[in-house]
């Protein structure tokens, strides 16, 4: 505790930028207008756009990955004997079920996950859109004093 002081004059003018996680923060030194509430909200909503867009980017990216594999298992069942049960997974557990059902199952199960897919890809442009029009804003008001890029 003996090693605290005060900054001095000169010391209190630093101009450096600070970005801490996903965290968006204003050189307060560099800004010549006072930070507004509304300018404080805009910022907010920012970081809360960046945490949405960053989790529907990871689950973007789990649907498309279980895409990829009921399509492998599309072709998988194309390759099966008509007359013998398949294994198919439902939730998560595995059930015997005749090679045409499962092929009806398969069906509504891509088209469910295509529309989950559609939605969150949505979500993912009007975040996107949302924050473009926020980075406007907050650029024009603070300039250089704001960072608001990963």
């Amino acid at each position: 505790m003996d090693n605290l002081r005060m900054l001095g004059k000169d010391e209190e003018k630093d101009d450096a930028e600070v970005t801490w996680g996903n965290h968006f923060f204003v050189s307060f030194f560099q800004t010549p207008d006072p930070i507004l509430a509304e300018d404080q909200q805009r910022i907010n909503t920012f970081s809360k756009l960046n945490n949405r867009l960053r989790g529907l980017g990871e689950q973007l990216q789990e649907l498309k990955s279980e895409k990829e594999a009921l399509d492998d298992l599309s072709m998988e069942l194309e390759l099966a004997d008509e007359g013998e049960p398949v294994l198919y997974r439902v939730g998560e557990s595995f059930l015997h079920m005749p090679l045409s059902r499962a092929q009806k199952r398969l069906e509504q199960d891509q088209s469910s996950l295509d529309a989950r897919i559609s939605t969150v890809s949505t979500s993912v442009d009007d975040c996107d859109t949302q924050m473009k029009e926020l980075k406007v804003q907050l650029y024009a008001k603070f300039g250089s004093a704001i960072n608001l890029d990963e």
